[in-house]
């Protein structure tokens, strides 16, 4: 069979495939490791949380389309890798037991003026379950190699200087205790932490949900447009989820051992703009900020505002490597709704 290339996607072209179920076990594992919301840590945890049952984690409901859509499609064809994520809606919470269907619709398709042997398709993922409830909507453009493209040239990644081994972690300097909706301050930034990206932690996780050739193996990388092994994208998103969770955890006790109480958060309604500026290679370590862009009251729900953050990760040499901006239900202080 031929590999798919840039000119076989015709906009309006649809496709459909399978997950399977989800298990209350794999959204556990899967929250321990980079999402530890009491609301995704199990039924008894879950009972005081924005929903008041067990829901999966929104970035583990994108690294299992990740790995569809890299099974069916990617994986079949030239892929060259994403620029990133125009928009993510989370629409219903992913419960344990449900069975996904992705469905996929090609959006356009735009050749590329400055590489001719490559092009962009903008892709719409809906994810349901089994009752037909969509729970994910996603928008994003894919890089595609034409069938003409001559072979891929190896990028050489750039010196890097020497970092250690090990995962990194949350920045302990500046701690502060969680603040309620009311007392946050628009405009403010937080140091999350750094993270070393080891080769082994790249491949394992690109063995569970992204399992692209330049992730999975040092020397097809290094034939690869990317010249050597790089972290998926939803592996660097998801560790912002994993440094951002350790801070707040950080913040909530710090707050209960000084006032006896501390604000809640509840999900996210979605990300957007979600940007890959630059590979993230084997050794790489990334450091993690977030900053409060604006807030609003929620309409809904009066017990709770929505803040709006802008999120960055730059490289050991001052790159900046990542971006996105994301929302979350806070909760405001009895006295403040």
């Amino acid at each position: 069979m031929s590999v798919i290339a840039f000119e076989d996607f015709t906009p309006g072209a649809e496709a459909t495939y399978g997950i399977g179920t989800v298990t209350g076990t794999e959204i556990i594992a899967f929250a321990r490791e980079f999402d530890a919301q009491p609301m995704h840590l199990g039924e008894a945890e879950a009972r005081a949380s924005f929903f008041g049952e067990h829901i999966g984690s929104g970035w583990h409901l994108c690294c299992l389309v990740m790995r569809a859509i890299a099974d069916n499609l990617l994986n079949k064809a030239h892929s060259m890798g994403s620029p990133g994520i125009e928009q993510v809606e989370w629409l219903a919470p992913l419960r344990p037991g449900d069975s996904l269907t992705v469905h996929q619709e090609v959006l356009e398709t735009r050749a590329s003026r400055s590489r001719p042997e490559m092009g962009f398709v903008r892709f719409q993922f809906t994810v349901t379950n089994q009752k037909a409830t969509v729970l994910m909507r996603q928008t994003n453009w894919i890089m595609f190699g034409t069938r003409a493209a001559a072979p891929a040239v190896p990028r050489r990644p750039e010196e890097r200087e020497p970092v250690g081994q090990g995962a990194g972690g949350p920045a302990k300097a500046g701690a502060e205790p969680q603040r309620y909706f009311d007392a946050l301050e628009v405009g403010s930034t937080q140091v999350l932490g750094d993270y070393v990206f080891t080769a082994e932690e790249i491949v394992r996780f690109a063995r569970a949900f992204d399992p692209q050739p330049f992730h999975l193996d040092g020397e097809a990388a290094r034939t690869s447009h990317f010249g050597g092994l790089c972290a998926s994208g939803w592996h660097t998103a998801v560790v912002w989820m994993k440094l951002m969770g350790a801070r707040r955890s950080e913040a909530m006790a710090l707050a209960m051992e000084r006032t006896g109480r501390a604000a809640r958060l509840g999900p996210s309604p979605g990300i957007r703009n979600l940007q890959w500026m630059k590979p993230v290679y084997a050794g790489d370590r990334l450091a993690y900020t977030t900053s409060i862009s604006d807030k609003r009251p929620s309409a809904s729900r009066p017990q709770w505002g929505l803040v709006f953050h802008h999120n960055t990760a730059h490289n050991q040499l001052g790159e900046q490597v990542f971006a996105f901006d994301g929302v979350v239900f806070w909760e405001r202080a009895a006295n403040e709704a």
